[in-house]
């Protein structure tokens, strides 16, 4: 027996107009404002190319010192220092050096724009209980919706190409820095919190002297999960017309060359365990910087 039959009131051709109603909805959404959302979006993909070119192009022996430096500030470890110069020669040696570079570069810029957008709705989550009530739905939707879902709306607004890709990997990665963001937050002591407000302390420098500095180890670890979730991501991507190591995945799938998938696949692994290393291990310092009462 059918649902309809036990609810005859909601016909076939009721719910049928209903899904044509919003797609005819959304086809003039996009033709009236597709041409604005385009220019809107137009500087960040110029920067996009840019940067992409930047690091495709510059010497490899830069972008390994480069890499070996920031490793090294982030992790203060010999090891895993090596490990990443170690890790981009082999890249480079089995040619996947470009691809590796254009993935960097869409990570890195979908990183610091979840950054930038995720730590302020984290506060704002962690000052005011109803944005969290308006907030977490949102999130829990953006986690658990199929990426594939999401990118129907994208692409039909924007087309194909990188900006459409760093949206999509924006979405799925930016939760994870909102949550931690706001739980660092609300963690905070409130013997600490009284204390600030004892000595006179204003909302602003409780925040950004007392709060964001406590909480900055659970923040790190939402920086690490957004990392690796807009990692995850890169295949997914490529489908939609951005460069990096997603595209030779792709062919592979279509074509059957496992040595192809397994390298490239091996490629993310290789960045994703390099930024999870970093940045776990400079959350791990900060905290006992903390601990030891120098903050």
């Amino acid at each position: 027996m059918s649902f309809f039959t036990e609810f005859p009131s909601l016909g076939r051709h009721e719910l049928a107009g209903f899904k044509q109603g919003i797609d005819e909805g959304f086809r003039t959404f996009s033709r009236a404002y597709g041409e604005d959302l385009e220019a809107f979006f137009n500087p960040l993909l110029k920067f996009m190319v840019w940067f992409e070119k930047l690091l495709t192009n510059a010497p490899w022996p830069l972008i390994i010192l480069c890499v070996a430096l920031l490793t090294w500030f982030g992790a203060r470890s010999w090891k895993i220092t090596l490990g990443s110069i170690v890790s981009f020669l082999a890249i480079g040696y089995l040619d996947m050096w470009e691809d590796t570079m254009a993935t960097l570069a869409i990570i890195s810029v979908a990183t610091f724009l979840c950054i930038s957008i995720g730590i302020p709705l984290g506060i704002l989550m962690a000052r005011f209980n109803r944005a969290q009530t308006f907030i977490t739905p949102v999130l829990d939707v953006m986690q658990t919706i199929p990426s594939f879902v999401y990118l129907i709306p994208v692409v039909m607004l924007l087309g194909i190409g990188k900006v459409p890709g760093l949206l999509a990997v924006c979405i799925y990665a930016l939760p994870p820095i909102v949550r931690l963001t706001n739980l660092g937050i609300r963690l905070v002591d409130r013997d600490v919190m009284e204390a600030a407000d004892a000595f006179g302390a204003s909302t602003k420098e409780k925040l950004f002297g007392v709060q964001i500095p406590l909480a900055l180890p659970n923040i790190f670890a939402g920086v690490n999960q957004t990392i690796m979730m807009a990692l995850s991501m890169v295949v997914v991507a490529s489908m939609i017309g951005v460069n990096g190591l997603g595209v030779p995945v792709l062919r592979a799938i279509s074509n059957q060359y496992l040595a192809l998938g397994l390298m490239n696949g091996l490629a993310i692994v290789v960045l994703a365990i390099i930024f999870d290393r970093v940045s776990q291990t400079y959350g791990k310092r900060l905290q006992a910087y903390r601990e030891n009462g120098h903050g």
